[in-house]
Formats: structure tokens, sequence, C-alpha cells
């Protein structure tokens, strides 16, 4: 008898273990995750492949990095209007396509570039190779145009309508998504990277190509299976509100035009009809007359975006998101190459970037941990304040001893010509920015080994070790904190505003960003950094406290209370969506 109990019971466990590969909710955590796949591995690729192209010089990359962020500070808000007023499917599908077309086409380029680069150099003295990198940059940022759109219609739209109205699941949703991407964010490059130095570039490029064809063609289907098992998907809140807006219209025209009258003779146009269509017929005379404001709708539609981002009520949480983004306390390539000068080598710094990647995933725990205890506005607090005290060691570390710091040296020499000479910088490494691990890639010279050998070797340890330790500690807030605004912004904007208020906050996250690569260009010397990770850890302070404002105007003084066995009341501000354990 109990043989048969444990048999049913083995049964009954592979029976649903089985099942959840057959749930929507594995469908979207596959389709992400062959999607994160192919991104990291491009992002990290294009970076190494303009390097090798332009004689080991930053100067492609840079334009590349500049015109990416660039384009989607400008047209973050008119891709998100653009998915908030197309159908889901469609908006994922035609993102798809021209994301995975863009780099199977980059990527023929790029091999035809890499195989006859000499020729091409030759003809039209240069200007025809100067013409595929151009056309090369061009069509990447389309592909990274066309994976904003993506990220925004899945990740933001998606999950939300998967989910239902189950919060918590929203939560687990979102903190799964984070950590495909924290895995996906060091594999995938770590993969196309062997493939890049056992094989060659062309190999690399023809790999990455015949990547994203099989993955678009398996994304495609899995979109198609979790639209169909999805009904709620079909139906988008601005059809809605034009259904409702239609009903009373057609019902008022009925009754003009006397539906209810029987006598009245077939084939006659009612007063009323007849006059509805004089008002199309002269509406349509005002738009043909006003040809220019269709040339203006993309920056009406710009303007609304950021004016319909400010008057949401989570404005200031989004906002605190985006102040994360201007620090150097993170693993980019600036904080990697300042990691160089300071005498850490390429395979050490490779395993700082594994324990960060830990640090995350133990971030996204958190906060679903946090949430169940404390509620979702709480759960933001808590994490921002972990988050600044961990990098409160990395202020401590600029006064410590082997600190660069000298306040006597013009923040205006040269980095490059005295500490690095790019002559010498031989392999990529992995890199990062934050808090969304955007994959960018810097560079370090894996030739020195020795601590003797070192040109960089400083005088202690201590300033650079305290430094890295802060960096690593803080991920677990700051991913703790990333979901939590998401999720908020999830809540709480409305579905037919759900689009162009995402596409709003990557514009602000992009901007942020951008002013703190001017910052390091301002003052690129070691001896300065010291000052970027003052500047960098004002400015997240200044975020965490433009979300306090938000936390406290939404919950009060119920801020500081946080009891598990408490029960659950609706906050005061009745446009967050957030429970709040109040204290017995």
């Amino acid at each position: 008898m109990e043989k048969t109990e444990t048999r049913s019971n083995n049964k009954s466990c592979c029976a649903s273990f089985v099942g959840y590969f057959k749930t929507t909710g594995f469908l979207i955590y596959l389709c992400h995750g062959l999607s994160t796949w192919g991104d990291r591995m491009w992002h990290f690729a294009v970076s190494v492949f303009l390097v090798e192209l332009y004689g080991n010089s930053l100067l492609l990359t840079a334009v590349y990095g500049l015109v990416v962020a660039g384009s989607v500070l400008l047209l973050g808000a008119i891709i998100g209007d653009w998915v908030d007023r197309t159908p889901r499917l469609k908006v994922a599908q035609t993102s798809l396509i021209v994301q995975n077309v863009s780099v199977i086409i980059c990527g023929v380029i790029l091999m035809m570039v890499f195989l006859f680069k000499t020729p091409l150099s030759t003809m039209f003295h240069g200007w025809l190779l100067t013409a595929c990198y151009i056309l090369i940059i061009t069509i990447a940022n389309i592909a990274n145009l066309a994976s904003t759109a993506m990220g925004i219609t899945i990740q933001r739209d998606w999950i939300v309508v998967v989910a239902g109205e189950d919060r918590s699941r929203l939560a687990d949703m979102n903190a799964t998504v984070r950590r495909i991407d924290q895995v996906t964010n060091i594999l995938a490059p770590m993969a196309v990277g062997q493939i890049m130095t056992f094989g060659s570039p062309v190999i690399g490029c023809g790999f990455i190509s015949g990547w994203n064809l099989c993955s678009m063609c398996l994304e495609y289907y899995l979109l198609w299976k979790i639209y169909q098992r999805t009904p709620a998907l079909a139906i988008k809140a601005r059809q809605k509100v034009d259904d409702q807006e239609m009903k009373p219209l057609n019902k008022q025209k009925d009754i003009e035009c006397g539906k209810t009258n029987t006598d009245e003779k077939p084939g006659l146009v009612c007063p009323a009809e007849g006059a509805q269509l004089m008002k199309v017929k002269t509406l349509e005379q005002e738009k043909e007359q006003r040809c220019g404001d269709k040339v203006l709708e993309p920056f009406y539609t710009l303007r609304d975006g950021w004016v319909a981002y400010y008057n949401q009520p989570v404005f200031w949480a989004g906002m605190g998101l985006a102040f994360l983004y201007m620090t150097v306390l993170g693993f980019d390539c600036i904080t990697t190459g300042y990691a160089y000068t300071q005498g850490l080598s390429g395979s050490f710094l490779s395993l700082l970037m594994g324990a960060s990647a830990i640090a995350g995933i133990l971030g996204t725990i958190a906060f679903t941990w946090i949430r169940r205890k404390c509620g979702l506005i709480r759960t933001g607090f808590i994490s921002g304040v972990a988050q600044f005290s961990c990098l409160l060691l990395c202020v401590v570390s600029v006064f410590m001893p082997g600190s660069p710091l000298d306040l006597s040296v013009s923040p205006f020499d040269d980095f490059s010509s005295r500490y690095l000479d790019m002559n010498d910088l031989m392999e990529p490494v992995l890199t990062t920015t934050e808090p969304h691990q955007v994959t960018t890639v810097g560079y370090t010279n894996f030739t020195t080994e020795s601590p003797g050998d070192d040109p960089f070797q400083p005088e202690s340890y201590i300033s650079v070790s305290l430094l890295f330790a802060g960096i690593i500690a803080a991920r677990i807030g700051l991913w703790s904190f990333d979901l939590t605004v998401t999720q908020l912004i999830q809540e709480n904007v409305d579905e037919s505003e759900r689009g162009i208020i995402n596409g709003v906050q990557d514009s602000m996250n992009y901007l942020l960003d951008l002013v703190h690569f001017i910052m390091v260009i301002l003052a690129p010397n070691p001896e300065a950094f010291g000052i970027l990770v003052i500047i960098s850890t004002s400015f997240v302070a200044m975020g965490h406290l433009m979300y306090f404002k938000f936390a406290y105007k939404s919950l009060g003084r119920q801020l500081f209370s946080c009891t598990s066995k408490s029960p659950t009341v609706q906050t005061s501000n009745p446009k967050i969506s957030d429970c709040v354990a109040v204290s017995t």
C-alpha cells in the first residue's frame, strides 16, 4: 500500500514538473531568455568588432554608444506611444523581426568588411569603408530601438496581463526575469567570446547571425503561443475606451435616424446622418489643410509623453531610479579601467563580476521576501537604505591607503597618454552599466599577471578592496530597488499609457547615463576618480530621497512600521495600489 502511494506521489510530482514547462509563465521566461541571450551576445560582440575594425581605437565604439543613447533619449516616448496604439501581438512580432533581421544584416555586413577590408579601404579614397561603418552603426542602432520596444511590451506589459490581479505572481515573474538577465549577462558574452578567441571575428559574426535567425523563429512561435493562451492580451485599454465612446454615439445616431419608426421609407438618408456625414467631410478637409501637423506629430507625442510622465503618481519613484544611472560605481568600462590602474588583473576582475552577478540574484530574492513581509513601497525604502549604506564603503575608500586621490592634478590631463597605451589593450572584458546591465565592453591588459611586473601596482590594496566590496554589496539593494520601481510603474500606470510612460522612463535612464559619461570626460584621471565616487554617491542619495518623498507621500508615518502579522488596509492615496501593513 505504501509503495503504491509512493509511486502515485512520484507520478504526480513528475506530472507537475512536466506541466510547469507548459505554463504561460515558463513560455515567457523561455522567450525572454532567448531574446536576452541574443542581445547580450550582440552588444558584447559589436563593441569588439568596432574596435578591431578601426585599428584598436575606441572611436567607433564611442560613436555607437552615443548614437544608441541619443536615439533612445529622443525616441523613447515615441516608441512607447507606438506600443500603446498598436495591438500587442503585432508590436511583439514586429519588434522581434526588426531586431533580429537588423542584427543578421549587420552581421553579414561585418563579415564582408572583415574579409575585404583592404580593398574596401582603397576604393573611392576610403569613403566606401566609411560608408560601411556608418551603415553598421545605423543598423545596429535600429536593432537597439527594436529591442527597446520589445522590452517595453514584454517586460512592462505582457507580464502584467499574464499575472492578472495577482501582485505576488507579478513580483515573482519580475524577479525571475531579472535573474535570467543576470545569468545571461555573464554567460552569453563568455560563450561568444570563446568563439571569437578560438575562431575569428568572421566566425563570430556568422555565429551571431545564425543564432538570431534560429532564435527569431522560435521566439515568434512562443509569442504566438503565449498570445493564444492569454485572451486578455487581445484587448488593449485604448480599444476598450474607443468602444465605450462609440456605443453612446451609435445609440444616439440610431435614435435620431428613427430606427424605431417603421413607417420610414427605405433608401432615404435621415437628416441626422446627413449632418454627421457633413461633419466628417469637414474634418477630413481640415486634416488635409493641416499637413504640417502630421510633420510635427512626433514632437507632440514626445511633449505629451513627458507631460504624462510628470503627472504620474509614481513620478518621483521613476526619477529616483533614473538618478541611479548617474554613477561610476558599477561594472562598466570606466570602473574596469580604474581597477586596472590600481593593479587588478583581468582574471581577478572577471571573478568580481561573477560575484556581482550573484549579489544581483540575491537582490531579486530579497525583493520577493521583503515585499511579502513589508509591502511593495516599503521594500523600495529598505532597499534604498541598504544600497546607500553599502556605497558609503566606496566613499570611505577614497580616503584610505592606496587611493590615488590628488586634487593638485589637473582633471584635464590626458588619462590615456599617462596610464593606458591603446596598442597594449589586447583582450576585451565584459562590463555592464547600472542598473539594468546593458552590456558594453572595456579593455584591460591580460599580459599583466605578476604583481611585481605590474606598472600600476599601488602602495596598498585597501582602497580598491573597499571600493569593490561596496559596489558588489550595494547590488543587492540596487536590484531590489529596481524591481520595486518597475512593479510600481506596472501597477499604477494606466494600461493605455503603459508604453509611453516606460518609454520616457528609458529616456530618463539614458539621459542620466550620458551625464555620467560627460562627468568622466571632464575628469578622466585616476587622481580624480575619488571625486567621481563622491559625486556618484551623492546622486544615488538624491535618487533615494526622491523615492522617499514618493513613499512618505503615499504612506505617511506608516512607512516606518512593518509587521508581518498585521491586517492590511489600502493607502490614503487611492492612486497608489499598494497594501500597507498597519501595526496593531
